[in-house]
């Protein structure tokens, strides 16, 4: 009776750090959603399988997992914050987890790591960019870990990576067989034992171990003790400088025992663990700053029978991170910009049109909300103020938005007539700066654009007094259902007077567009008149 207590007192406690339940601003007594949590729950039997409706908080599999609908889910599933709440693995049930995914329940060796080697390479893509990490050394033993390694190295290929492969002790199998020919027909570089460098820190920027798993135990035999050798001379993660190469471990640091982990204390020291399926015991050593879970594939039989904790995985993603993130030097983040060259001779003469041609280019990239941009407005008493705001209108009279006219916003644009724009687009390396004089639109375009709106953003702008203090979430949802029981029967909802449009009428463009080390082409658009015309002034300032 004592075990099976203190267990759901554990996963209560997991459940409550997941949650932040116990923050200055929440009672214990409510979860993140405000419905009541029982006292007794903990002295409760756990509830059969289904017995908690999919729309329920909690979940069997979900007390130290994250699982969270709607929005939420992305964010908060991406990082679990107690490991401690996490199921680990040892040998054993890690075979056996195996033998019942590829028996009853029809896995095949090639689907299980076909997925692992893919959740590997978006585990390092996560953390490792290609244009800062390229050159990546896959070392692959004869077994499964192996095959992960090589399908890995053949995703990273596809991900704008430069995979080099050691498979010193080839398996021969069909299976295998084709995932070299697969690589070989990309044309990666296999190489052998004999022409790697004694030291790697010369040649690659990322090392993936991925040489034995789980199933192995003794001690490593030629090539593969040379080899664990040379990663191990790479140092541990805090004794590397930016750029020295980084380890990632397939699901076990080879070498290390599946359970007591690095023994000897003179294993490797990986940078990166990616689990797959779930964590095996010798991960509670792993000290590295990166430790990711792939393989999503657990079905929830398996993770019934195993009574496996698992962090929920974000989206559609192939990973997801254990822990939280290492705390990050902010003054050592930076990016160096890859981008064409932005000359005064691909400028457009109108800024408007250059406007719309870069524009052009954010949407056919794919970009979230290219039209986003920071507005900002300064009042009488000097104060700046920026947000992000929507842009709903360009035309040759300027760039247009909505808002409510009580807003902050709007009582600054009253007292002082002009404003910012600033539109970044971080996928293609370019920024837009524009300035100048404010006014609102006609009410005849506010409500043609009012109306064609979606109802419930209609509601939504009747509902918002924008800027001002209300007394919780709850007293929005409470106004908007009046209003929406008010329209139930499809009547126009009118325009409140006190929304509309502003239009920015440009005096100044400036078009940014990054390049390496700092040295970015910025155009700048003032008006000029010139022989008696107006027109565009264009000027490179310097970066």
């Amino acid at each position: 009776m004592v075990q099976p207590l203190l267990r759901k007192i554990k996963t209560m406690k997991c459940l409550l750090t997941q949650f932040s339940l116990f923050s200055p601003h929440k009672s214990p007594n409510f979860d993140c959603h405000n419905r009541i949590l029982n006292p007794c729950f903990l002295l409760l039997p756990p509830p059969s399988p289904g017995s908690w409706g999919s729309n329920s908080s909690i979940s069997r599999r979900g007390y130290c997992s994250g699982l969270v609908t709607g929005a939420g889910a992305m964010a908060s599933a991406k990082i679990v914050s107690d490991p401690e709440c996490i199921s680990y693995l040892n040998q054993r049930e890690a075979a056996e987890i195996d033998e019942i995914l590829m028996g009853p329940l029809g896995f095949s060796v090639d689907q299980l790591m076909e997925l692992a080697g893919l959740s590997v390479a978006t585990s390092i893509a996560e953390v490792y960019k290609p244009d800062e990490r390229k050159r990546i050394l896959a070392i692959c033993g004869p077994g499964n870990n192996g095959g992960d390694g090589l399908v890995a190295a053949r995703h990273l290929h596809h991900f704008g990576y430069k995979p080099f492969i050691c498979y010193p002790k080839r398996t021969a199998k069909a299976l295998y067989n084709g995932l070299v020919t697969q690589l070989e027909s990309l044309s990666i570089p296999f190489l052998s034992v004999e022409d790697l460098p004694m030291d790697l820190s010369t040649s690659f920027d990322i090392v993936v171990d991925a040489i034995f798993g789980f199933s192995f135990h003794g001690s490593p035999r030629p090539p593969f003790d040379d080899l664990i050798r040379r990663l191990v001379a790479l140092g541990t993660p805090n004794q590397k400088n930016e750029k020295s190469p980084v380890i990632v471990s397939v699901d076990i640091p080879s070498g290390w025992h599946v359970e007591e982990g690095d023994v000897s204390g003179e294993g490797i020291k990986p940078d990166m663990l990616v689990s797959l399926t779930a964590p095996k015991l010798c991960a509670k050593r792993f000290s590295g700053p990166h430790h990711f879970l792939g393989g999503r594939f657990v079905p929830p039989s398996v993770a019934e029978k195993f009574k496996l904790d698992l962090p929920a995985y974000p989206g559609t993603s192939m990973c997801v991170r254990i822990g939280k993130p290492p705390r990050v030097d902010i003054s050592t983040l930076r990016e160096n910009y890859i981008s064409p060259e932005f000359s005064e001779d691909q400028a457009e003469a109108n800024p408007f049109d250059q406007f719309q041609k870069w524009f052009d280019d954010a949407m056919a990239s794919g970009l979230k909300e290219p039209n986003a941009m920071a507005l900002s407005t300064t009042g009488k008493d000097g104060k700046p103020s920026s947000r992000m705001v929507l842009l709903k209108g360009l035309d040759k009279d300027g760039f247009v938005w909505y808002t409510n006219y009580e807003s902050r916003k709007a009582h600054q644009i009253s007292e002082n007539p002009r404003a910012a724009l600033l539109f970044y687009w971080d996928a293609l390396n370019r920024q837009v700066r524009v300035e100048g004089s404010v006014q609102k639109v006609s009410d005849e375009e506010s409500e043609q654009y009012f109306h064609s709106r979606p109802r419930g953003s209609q509601i939504g702008a009747i509902v918002s007094k924008q800027s001002t203090v209300i007394p919780g979430r709850q007293f929005l949802h409470q106004e908007q259902e009046k209003l929406e029981a008010q329209y139930s029967d499809g009547s126009p909802i009118p325009k409140p007077k006190y929304w509309g449009g502003y239009r920015l009428k440009p005096e100044l463009f400036e078009f940014w567009q990054g390049q390496p080390s700092r040295l970015h082409d910025r155009l700048r658009y003032t008006p000029a008149d010139i022989d008696g015309k107006r027109v565009w002034k264009i000027d490179r300032l310097s970066p």
